[in-house]
């Protein structure tokens, strides 16, 4: 304990949900993550991420983010996590208008546009993800749990996705399912099973690497559309339905994820 006092904003993305930490008195570690993320003991959340302003060679404003999962893992990124920073960034610049910041993240560089505030603490916020490029093998596990798989792919979009495609997601129980797939993977692994609904929607039940269930996960929305994409099930531009809600997916040379970023609160600790 320091004793500096760390100012956080707690947003989430259809309930996958971040403290944020701009330009903090101090960096922040695993330990900080796992205090702070307790949702008893804690603030709760998903993850603790911090963001630093700087400025690139060319003298633009570039920002930083390193995000640290609940358990305190360090992932390389979040697509509902860095909406969520789009915001705070936004919010804290007071730019009620169109804002577009660029993030460095431990994925690379990201482009995050940030719509105008409507006051009611939401903004929608569409992220250049960068591509769905080959990701891990696919899982023998499946069968031993019970679960019927028609197709199975491994993506990487900074980081590490499973996505199968099954006859009803939400009947999977990924509390159960999830953390046996990913010990298939040292590394660890989003774990998503999904459903094409109709050409331009899906529907997708999470198992998150590092903060386990989730009601969205926004990396994962476009590891599936891509997936579903690419067996030729859906069409470029498709809705993502998760328990948290649904977030759009653009599935291109990049993959563009749009979505709601929603101001939950502020909170002062000394540490």
């Amino acid at each position: 304990m320091t004793g500096d006092t760390i100012s956080l904003t707690k947003h989430h993305g259809l309930g996958n949900d971040f403290l944020v930490a701009l330009n903090p008195a101090r960096s922040l570690t695993a330990v900080d993550a796992i205090a702070w993320c307790d949702r008893r003991r804690g603030i709760g959340a998903d993850g603790l991420i911090e963001v630093s302003a700087n400025n690139d060679s060319d003298g633009a404003q570039l920002w930083t983010m390193v995000l640290h999962n609940a358990d305190g893992s360090r992932p390389e990124i979040s697509g509902n996590g860095i909406r969520c920073v789009g915001q705070a960034i936004a919010d804290s610049l007071g730019a009620d208008g169109d804002h577009s910041a660029l993030i460095q993240t431990d994925a690379g560089l990201r482009t995050v546009h940030v719509r105008p505030s409507d006051g009611s603490g939401t903004r929608w916020v569409r992220v250049d993800m960068g591509q769905a490029a080959e990701g891990p093998a696919i899982s023998d596990a499946w069968p031993t749990l019970g679960v019927w798989v028609d197709n199975q792919v491994g993506l990487d979009l900074g980081n590490p996705h499973l996505v199968a495609l099954v006859d009803d997601p939400m009947a999977v129980d990924m509390g159960r399912i999830g953390p046996v797939v990913e010990t298939d993977y040292p590394d660890g692994c989003n774990i998503h099973v999904v459903r094409v609904e109709n050409p331009s929607t899906i529907t997708m039940n999470i198992w998150e690497r590092g903060a386990g269930l989730t009601e969205a996960c926004g990396s994962g929305a476009c590891a599936a559309a891509a997936a579903t994409h690419g067996w030729g099930l859906t069409e470029p531009i498709v809705k993502v339905n998760m328990p948290g809600g649904s977030a759009e997916v653009e599935v291109g040379d990049s993959v563009f994820l749009t979505g709601p970023a929603t101001l939950v609160g502020e909170v002062s600790l000394r540490g």
